[in-house]
């Protein structure tokens, strides 16, 4: 494990490291930021798969948000975390040269992409992992099959992305006990994702039930390598008392609320298509792009 970088923000310390650890520190019993340290970045609104779930609507015929003119990215600090997504970001002509200066500014970008595509750009993700232009890699499961398994082993950095309620006991089969990270995300309720659960909801809270009841299973037997959460999923499986974990091992893990209540972490979500930011990617209440990230992280931090 590396040092990549290190800062202070607001009234601690934050460090991260290579396989993707952060650690915030100081003297207090409280964290208090006074800028962003990650951001969830949409940088196109063009995809070709479909997915009756994308809580983004992206379609084949999306548009590309501008990355390369002049904007608050400029002013970012060094070590920023930027999710990268889409839509396909893959799709985006200008991907390269926006990692390129992601890089000359020490920026920490990962990028999330959906499982057929990463299959089908296995050359351009080697090679944008291996110039450290991106340093995490999601990819959004839609088959776990013995290819695909092996071909993620590849990339250290790699983390599965599945979906709480579209996570089936059958996909859990293959991908447990093979050293594979995973990231259980919450099911949004929203755009796209809000029609399908219509179609069906005792199937999808069935499904978030049964792994919600199997969460400490996957502590104990150490299933998988790594195993995380974004905030939605945190409330929808009750990963607190799921894992059963102390409050002392809570306060040590958990980074913060993304404002699906309060905003208490520091992070938010950026729509560089629409030109608007907002708490976090569910969000209905988003906002034009201001000068600065602290301005934008500021004023979100006040609505309540």
């Amino acid at each position: 494990m590396n040092l990549i970088g290190s800062y202070m923000n607001g009234n601690y310390k934050v460090s991260i490291f290579d396989d993707g650890t952060k650690i915030r520190e100081n003297d207090l019993d409280f964290f208090e930021p006074n800028t962003v340290e990650s951001m969830d970045i949409k940088i196109t609104n063009k995809c070709d798969k479909g997915c009756p779930m994308c809580h983004e609507d992206s379609k084949s015929n999306g548009i590309h948000g501008d990355i390369l003119s002049p904007s608050f990215l400029d002013k970012l600090h060094p070590y920023t975390e930027l999710a990268i997504g889409g839509g396909n970001p893959l799709e985006h002509p200008d991907l390269e040269e926006f990692l390129l200066r992601c890089k000359d500014k020490k920026f920490i970008p990962s990028m999330t992409v959906n499982q057929d595509h990463f299959m089908k750009n296995i050359p351009l993700i080697k090679k944008l992992c291996d110039n450290e232009l991106i340093y995490g890699l999601g990819i959004s499961l839609t088959d776990p099959t013995d290819e695909f398994i092996e071909t993620v082993k590849q990339f250290p950095n790699a983390v599965i992305h599945v979906i709480a309620g579209l996570f089936y006991k059958e996909e859990l089969a293959k991908l447990e006990y093979q050293d594979l990270k995973i990231l259980i995300l919450g099911y949004k309720k929203f755009r796209r994702g809000e029609s399908l659960y219509l179609k069906d909801p005792t199937l999808i809270d069935y499904n978030i039930l049964w792994l919600k009841k199997l969460l400490y299973m996957f502590k104990v037997n150490r299933s998988f390598k790594c195993m995380s959460f974004d905030n939605l999923a945190i409330k929808q499986l009750d990963v607190k008392n799921s894992l059963n974990m102390s409050d002392e091992e809570w306060d040590m893990f958990y980074m913060g609320d993304d404002g699906q209540e309060e905003m208490t972490s520091a992070s938010m979500y950026m729509d560089m298509v629409e030109r608007m930011f907002a708490k976090n990617s569910c969000s209905p209440y988003r906002y034009p792009i201001m000068d600065t990230i602290e301005d934008m992280y500021n004023f979100l931090k006040e609505k309540k």
